[in-house]
């Protein structure tokens, strides 16, 4: 008999798709199940819509108490996905959240920082495991980590985001730059973001900042583009999935709360520079970041600066190891990688968007950097997605 399972997901919750996918993943090279998506997650507040089948296991993203309580009476072997402290022995599959602060902290001393800080919620666990991961890493590094955590009131509300900004922006605005800051999730890095918009700091290039937990829409959306810690939600999904199958066969498992490794850093232009404590390169790099795909030169470049030609020359290669026109084509190219990638824009079309007024030069350039000219690299890396 196929076992029916149910699984409880908002799924309007960005990391809800890889979980689900893992569970999917499990199932189907396991053996199949009658899975029904409470995606509503009515069964964690309606015990009577819980005993409306005869399910045979329980996962669940939103584990309350009364789901809990009515899964042990009815005798229906549930596993937790809820990142909340374990309820009693149901068997709790989160993420590793002291390694996530770690790489954090490792994200930034990779990059040369000397000023740390993090931000997040202290009445949320989560969030201090983060935290301590992050403070651990930058120590081990020799370096301190200024804190700032407030409570978190459970949902969102427009009068205390305000407030969050006030008391971040006035944080920011005391710590000696470049600074770098990790959020306890990305959420609240956009909050910093915003933070240091208002104090008029250059974000990354005076305050570079990462979040927590990938959620991709959020990132994308942000201004600049926002860098996050992954968690492997996927795997999440298949060993959550692994444990019920257990638990279904009457099994024991070794481990009832099971902490996964994080993904990795996905590296945004919100963090993606070194340590430079010099304000005018940093000012030089943030217009070129805004304006390369513009087809500006280096004069443009000095209008911006209080720095001579050779001065910004000298100072770039000093702090980048390349020229302000070896920048700018960086920028540019990457900018073309990623069209070539992601649209299937005519390369004339490409030029336009990446600031080049002959399509024939972009690919003299687009050549010399790659060694690849645009048509085949976008050929290599369609042949290599299909192939996934």
């Amino acid at each position: 008999m196929t076992p029916q399972v149910l699984l409880v997901f908002m799924t309007r919750f960005e990391e809800c798709k890889p979980m689900l996918s893992g569970i999917t993943h499990y199932a189907r090279s396991h053996h199949p199940w009658d899975a029904f998506l409470d995606d509503q997650a009515r069964a964690e507040v309606d015990p009577e819509w819980l005993r409306r089948r005869a399910w045979q296991g329980v996962i669940s993203r939103h584990t309350t108490p009364a789901l809990v309580k009515e899964c042990a009476r009815l005798k229906i072997p549930l596993v937790d996905l809820n990142d909340v402290p374990p309820f009693g022995d149901v068997p709790k599959v989160r993420p590793d959240n002291v390694a996530m602060g770690h790489l954090g902290g490792e994200h930034f001393l990779e990059r040369g920082y000397v000023n740390y800080g993090f931000t997040g919620f202290k009445n949320n666990g989560w969030s201090c495991e983060r935290r301590d991961g992050f403070v651990e890493a930058v120590k081990l590094g020799g370096h301190h980590v200024d804190v700032l955590d407030t409570e978190y009131p459970g949902d969102l509300d427009p009068i205390w985001d305000l407030v969050q900004t006030d008391q971040l922006a006035q944080w920011l605005k005391q710590l000696p730059k470049p600074a770098c800051i990790m959020a306890c999730n990305d959420l609240r890095a956009l909050q910093v973001i915003h933070a240091a918009r208002t104090e008029g700091l250059l974000v990354p290039e005076e305050v570079a900042v990462l979040g927590a937990n990938n959620d991709e829409a959020r990132c994308d959306l942000a201004y600049p583009p926002l860098s996050s810690v992954a968690t492997n939600a996927h795997l999440s999904g298949y060993r959550a999935a692994e444990l019920l199958d257990a638990l279904m066969r009457g099994e024991t498992p070794a481990e009832r709360d099971l902490r996964i490794d994080p993904s990795g850093v996905v590296t945004r232009r919100s963090s993606d520079i070194l340590a430079i404590d010099d304000r005018n390169i940093a000012a030089a790099i943030a217009y070129i970041r805004e304006h390369a795909c513009t087809g500006i030169s280096v004069d443009n470049v000095l209008d911006h600066v209080a720095l001579s030609r050779s001065q910004l020359e000298k100072r770039f290669r000093t702090y980048l190891g390349r020229s302000p026109q070896a920048e700018i084509r960086r920028i540019q190219v990457t900018r073309i990688k990623q069209l070539l990638v992601e649209t299937d824009f005519p390369l004339k079309k490409i030029a336009d968007l990446t600031g080049f007024e002959h399509v024939e030069y972009m690919c003299v350039v687009f050549k010399r950097i790659t060694d690849h000219s645009p048509g085949n690299y976008r050929t290599q890396r369609q042949s290599a997605e299909k192939s996934k």
